[in-house]
């Protein structure tokens, strides 16, 4: 018997001994990202199948700018149109619309025009507001976009936040739909930089190598749905939203749906979230499918170089691909291969439907 003892003693040393960690082969999460070795089918697309608008860009120097350098890339990636979002309004927004009429291309380039909500108290700030839009309108400006810092940060004379859905703001939304213009909100931001900042968030890696995108502690935590309740849509029927960023719930589809479900007056884009879809793509795709009449293209940052990702996820159905950004993604993408009907609607003619002064000539019917 003590020899049997004896014998499992050794056996468990031996053991120990083989799961003895070498804590000189230890790598953190940030460092390990291996390639690879999966071999699958593998398609590159550095052009859009279709020429498609990108809704949702931000050119800050376009005033002064070589335009033609832009329209360059633009050619090369099949890009129709782009659509500035930083407009900024009055004499910063006429001075790009004067720079893209010197260069021509008031066909390729669209302008929207933003505004000023922190002195939302102040008695004529209405009145300027409208007057400004409507002046915007005429040197060009096709839309107005809203920024998620005026929802989520901006205060007015009182020291209250301002929210999207403020009844003060109604005016203004009730006369972009006079004036035929869309509005396109970013509201909110992923819940995750709510959350703690443990093991359990899954951007994790985005909010520890970008801290100042935690809003835990700067901002107050948004509502269960983001986005401004349905009063701001049912309040303004005749005025067209875009919910920027698919209302940060590409990560929740059903949930977004019923959104779009609840607001006939809503739409969607794609900016900053392919990521999402990529790794989700039946349940995307089947999103597509249903709401393919309400979802637009956009990017956010311009960057010409990561476009193509975007067209591997929406026309391919490639397997397993890696996204550009490993901070926003650590995870792997799977293409949707949407067919050519919901493309047309997604890269241009959903756009064309809503953003008014558009050229519709340079699109295929």
């Amino acid at each position: 018997m003590n020899t049997l003892f004896a014998f499992i003693l050794f056996a468990l040393s031996l053991n120990a001994q083989d799961l003895k960690v070498d804590t000189s082969m230890r790598m953190d999460f940030e460092a390990y990202d291996p390639p690879s070795t999966l071999v699958v089918p593998e398609h590159q697309v550095t052009r859009a199948k279709f020429p498609f608008i990108d809704v949702h860009s931000h050119h800050w120097r376009m005033a002064d700018q070589d335009l033609s350098v832009l329209i360059g890339q633009m050619d090369s990636l099949n890009m129709g149109i782009v659509v500035n979002l930083s407009g900024r309004g009055g004499a910063a927004l006429k001075a790009m619309s004067d720079n893209i009429k010197k260069y021509g291309y008031q066909g390729r380039i669209a302008l929207f025009t933003n505004i000023e909500i922190r002195s939302i108290g102040d008695p004529d700030w209405l009145e300027n507001t409208i007057k400004q839009l409507e002046y915007d309108v005429q040197n060009g400006a096709v839309g107005l976009k809203i920024y998620k810092s005026q929802g989520m940060d901006h205060k007015d004379s009182s020291g209250q936040r301002i929210t999207i859905d403020d009844p003060r703001l109604d005016p203004v939304w009730e006369k972009c739909g006079q004036l035929g213009i869309p509005v396109l909100i970013h509201s909110g931001d992923p819940k995750q930089f709510w959350e703690p900042f443990d093991a359990n968030n899954e951007r994790w890696l985005e909010l520890k190598t970008h801290p100042a995108a935690s809003a835990a502690t700067t901002t107050p935590r948004p509502g269960s749905k983001y986005w401004p309740n349905n009063t701001t849509s049912s309040k303004t029927p005749r005025t067209t939203f875009i919910n920027a960023h698919m209302g940060w719930f590409p990560n929740d589809l059903q949930h977004l749906g019923s959104i779009l479900d609840d607001m006939p007056n809503v739409y969607v884009e794609i900016g900053a979230v392919i990521a999402e879809l990529g790794r989700q793509p039946r349940a995307a795709r089947q999103f597509f499918e249903k709401y393919q009449d309400r979802v637009l293209f956009g990017k956010d940052a311009y960057h010409p170089e990561e476009y193509p990702t975007y067209f591997r996820v929406l026309e391919t159905a490639d397997e397993y691909f890696p996204y550009y950004k490993r901070y926003h993604a650590f995870w792997r993408m799977y293409g949707l291969e949407l067919p050519d009907n919901i493309l047309k609607k997604l890269y241009y003619k959903n756009a064309l439907k809503i953003i008014p002064g558009l050229d519709k000539s340079q699109f295929p019917r």
